[in-house]
């Protein structure tokens, strides 16, 4: 078979490209005429509108996050304000009530030595007191054996009679 390209009268050659051009626009205007392009059109609209979407949602997400997260750093100051309060206060605790208790001690320390002293001069007067009376009765006991002495004889009745003038003397 031989295939040689018809020429027309124009100067044109009608070969096989030719007829592959021709069914090209034929197939071009079918395609156009049931509205592929609009169809391609509106799924490259969606996708632009779909891609738009998750950049919005993911601009939204991003905020959220840093919202979020300024959320939890402003937590994490106050938490770390109010610890550092409590120890503050703790601190201030632990030197009043260290204070306190050496002012307790201080009292206490001073109260049983205010016992001690007043137990001492209380010793002290018991034993100056016993002192005192030990040596009365030393005195009396003295005094009973000079007199016992002394009151032999005659000397001794008018020691006597003169005591005995002397005390009713002093009873009147």
């Amino acid at each position: 078979m031989n295939t040689l390209p018809v020429v027309l009268a124009a100067g044109l050659a009608i070969d096989a490209t030719f007829f592959a051009l021709v069914a090209l626009i034929i197939f071009l205007g079918i395609v156009f005429w049931a509205g592929a392009h609009k169809t391609a059109g509106k799924m490259l609209d969606d996708r632009s509108a779909q891609i738009a979407k998750d950049l919005s949602d993911a601009r939204r997400l991003r905020e959220e996050a840093e919202a979020l997260l300024a959320e939890y750093k402003q937590k994490r100051i106050d938490a770390e304000k109010e610890a550092g309060e409590i120890v503050a206060r703790a601190k201030a605790d632990a030197a009043s009530y260290a204070e306190e208790s050496k002012k307790k001690l201080g009292e206490a320390i001073e109260r049983r030595t205010k016992q001690a002293e007043t137990k001492i001069a209380q010793a002290e007067a018991a034993a100056a007191k016993d002192v005192r009376a030990r040596a009365a009765d030393l005195a009396v006991a003295a005094a009973t054996s000079l007199l016992k002495d002394g009151m032999k004889g005659k000397g001794g009745e008018s020691l006597i009679a003169e005591s005995i003038a002397a005390v009713k003397a002093r009873l009147n």
